[in-house]
């Protein structure tokens, strides 16, 4: 049998799941049995960076591309803040009362992360990743608690109808209330896919708003509409309070509509107590022991690039290029599949070595394609720039001596696994831990809260002893945040998360987690005084090295804002501590030039989910084993859900391998048959608003 050789270009979620997916996926159809890898197949994993995936395979920083786990002194035994992407949304497979089919439409999560996870054996280090319910703000000088907002205490915008006297959140509803009448809860995946190209605005609108009953959401930039329908200030309110400057910018509004309802309750949100990067090295190790399960000669390239991309003959014919000189091509290699596993501005990077030749015989240039071209500028990218700082006190805390002003709010306390365990070696009371089993992961504001709900159940008082039992095992902080309209924009509270707890505490914060319009803000204080740029940006590929520190102006400059927000307006920035150490991660660099991505109006985006996964499906009479993975074409845009979703979707799809999960409800990525014909559009669009007129309906 002809040997096979599989490429795939970039090593972060979406080219190790990939790859782990070949490895140990199986398939049911004899047709894709020539497809799957077999002893003595080549299976080739190309790293522009060197992550750190074991010890073998030691690297510059953390696994994960845009997850990067930074430990303080890069001892892993030591409390980490996380510099990229940081939790996932659990999805809990058993069934429970409020959704007794946890495989149905409307059961929240993540599936695949969760599932996998599981499978490499990190449910043990699967935390609740909890929020508070107070948030701390200091919007234009003025520092309040999101309970605090009411008709007699406003926060600080001349909003229209009393806006201020509600949360900044409220603005986001009145402007999806728009669109539908069915809450959003009963959505589907499958329903939103629908909606995101059959929805408009369903109410009837003023003479003097520029948009009107049965205009479509997906031709409508999400910031036009907010700033339409509520006002200057209004806007200013929704965007400031909100904390992320990517949800306000002109995406597509049907989609922005379900990213905005995302933080809602039912949402229970985890990470992993090792870090998150920690899921990456696991599935690298994985990936190591399969290929040689299998006999699969299993080639790992760090430091190496996809230079240029072609289809030649059947073949992907491709050039590669060196970390030491990126833009020049250093060798070149053909794969019988090519997996480019990389964001948007990377994908282009390799399509200009190509773009100004014309192809020779037998040649398709797929990336240069104008109608891939097309879709690929389908999503917008969002630049992104995270500052982490450890301390030897929690000097953000309500509870410590001699508190700030505006401390966090961020105590709190949930019942765990662990906690039932240490309390039970413990001999605490039978009947109290049988009632704590079916509280685990619910999150209490207060030690109070929580032994008054497991008395409730028992009618049994616990003592003052057991209470304090009680309180010890189940503290688990809130991560916050904090929110301000100050170039810091939110602050994330990690606290003493060292997995040996015998080490001298120290406490991690994500002193700034900022997005879009204020990344530059902070790109102007990383050389310091008398530096003169020596490297020109579009060379600097700092988030493939890993975090850099924090130059003493911006800690400076950190300290004076984290001031104002706890301390209040005009505070001298030594009222906030000197950081133990501090880093960076600007991920407006190269080659990733985006924290994240979203989708940008006037597109189908269902179609471009499906289409731009195998580019050439784009252009006639092409047929080339190209295919294009990660979060920036997905459903699930700034998860590692996107990026693991569109992986899953090809090797389903082209190389026949059995889903991970049953998908029949949740769909890896839009569906074509989301909606059929037009009988179909008008049920749905009744379904989301029954008081919808049938001559609107839409021309299919």
């Amino acid at each position: 049998m002809t040997q096979k050789t599989y490429a795939i270009f970039g090593a972060g979620a979406a080219g190790l799941y990939t790859a782990w997916r070949l490895l140990s996926g199986q398939s049911k159809q004899t047709k894709f049995s020539a497809k799957q890898l077999k002893k003595g197949d080549i299976l080739a994993l190309h790293d522009w960076g060197r992550y750190d995936f074991t010890k073998r395979y030691p690297g510059t920083r953390a696994a994960g591309a845009r997850v990067c786990t930074w430990h303080y002194n890069n001892d892993k035994t030591n409390s980490f803040v996380e510099l990229g992407g940081m939790r996932y949304s659990y999805w809990n497979r058993i069934p429970t009362k409020e959704y007794p089919d946890p495989n149905n439409g409307l059961a929240p999560g993540h599936r695949v992360v969760t599932a996998v996870i599981s499978l490499l054996g990190l449910d043990k280090y699967s935390v609740p990743f909890n929020v508070t319910n107070n948030q701390l703000f200091y919007l234009r000088s003025r520092n309040f608690y999101l309970n605090g907002i009411s008709s007699n205490t406003p926060a600080p915008y001349a909003v229209n109808n009393f806006g201020a006297a509600t949360t900044p959140d409220q603005g986001f509803t009145i402007v999806q209330d728009l669109a539908t009448t069915k809450p959003w809860s009963d959505f589907t995946r499958r329903d939103w896919c629908s909606f995101y190209q059959h929805g408009r605005i369903t109410a009837q609108l003023t003479e003097s708003s520029v948009f009107q009953q049965g205009d479509y959401l997906k031709d409508i930039g999400y910031w036009n509409l907010l700033y339409d329908q509520l006002g200057a200030e209004g806007y200013d309110y929704a965007a400031d309070g909100n904390g992320y400057s990517s949800n306000v910018i002109n995406t597509h509004a049907g989609v922005s509509f379900n990213i905005n309802n995302e933080f809602t309750p039912g949402s229970q949100y985890r990470t992993l107590s090792i870090g998150y990067s920690g899921m990456f090295n696991a599935l690298f190790e994985e990936i190591l022991k399969l290929a040689k399960a299998k006999g699969v000669d299993f080639r790992y390239h760090p430091d190496t690039r996809l230079h240029s991309i072609l289809s030649k003959s059947g073949k992907a014919a491709y050039t590669i290029a060196l970390r030491a000189d990126p833009n020049r091509a250093a060798g070149e290699g053909e794969a019988d599949a090519a997996w480019l596993a990389m964001p948007r501005a990377a994908i282009d990077l390799v399509a200009q070595a190509t773009r100004f030749r014309a192809p020779a015989k037998g040649e398709v240039d797929v990336l240069n394609h104008e109608k891939v071209s097309l879709y690929l500028e389908s999503t917008i990218m969002q630049p992104s720039y995270k500052v982490g700082m450890f301390f030897d006190q929690p000097w953000w805390s309500p509870d410590i001596d001699n508190p700030a002003p505006y401390p966090a709010m961020v105590v709190g306390y949930t019942i765990t696994p662990d906690t039932i365990s240490s309390l039970r070696g413990q001999k605490f009371p039978a009947a109290a831990l049988k009632v704590m089993a079916t509280l685990i992961d619910v999150p209490y504001e207060s030690a109070g809260d929580m032994v008054k709900a497991i008395e409730n159940i028992t009618d049994q008082a616990l003592t003052i002893a057991q209470v304090k039992q009680l309180t010890a095992a189940s503290r688990n902080d809130t991560i916050g945040p904090s929110v301000s309209n100050s170039p810091i924009r939110m602050v994330v509270y990690f606290g003493n998360n060292a997995t040996t707890p015998k080490k001298k505490p120290v406490y991690g914060i994500l002193a700034s987690y900022d997005d879009e319009d204020n990344t530059a803000f902070w790109h102007e204080l990383e050389l310091g005084p008398k530096r003169q740029r020596e490297i020109p940006t579009s060379s600097d590929t700092q988030p493939l090295e890993g975090p850099r520190k924090v130059p003493a102006r911006m800690v400076k400059m950190l300290r004076k804002m984290l001031a104002e927000l706890h301390f209040g307006p005009n505070s001298d920035y030594t009222t906030v501590p000197e950081p133990l150490e501090s880093a960076y991660m600007d991920w407006s660099l190269p080659p990733f030039n985006a924290g994240y991505h979203e989708w940008a109006p006037h597109y189908d985006i269902g179609d471009v989910q499906r289409k731009i996964r195998k580019p050439s499906q784009l252009i006639k009479g092409a047929d080339a084993d190209i295919f294009i993975v990660g979060e920036a074409y997905s459903n699930d845009q700034a998860w590692v859900e996107g990026a693991y979703c569109t992986a899953e979707s090809v090797l389903n799809d082209f190389f026949g391998i059995e889903p991970i999960i049953d998908n029949k409800a949740y769909p890896f990525i839009c569906p074509e048959d989301s909606v059929v014909d037009k009988a179909d559009v008008e049920k749905f669009l009744r379904n989301i608003d029954p008081q919808r007129q049938s001559e609107e309906s839409e021309p299919v």
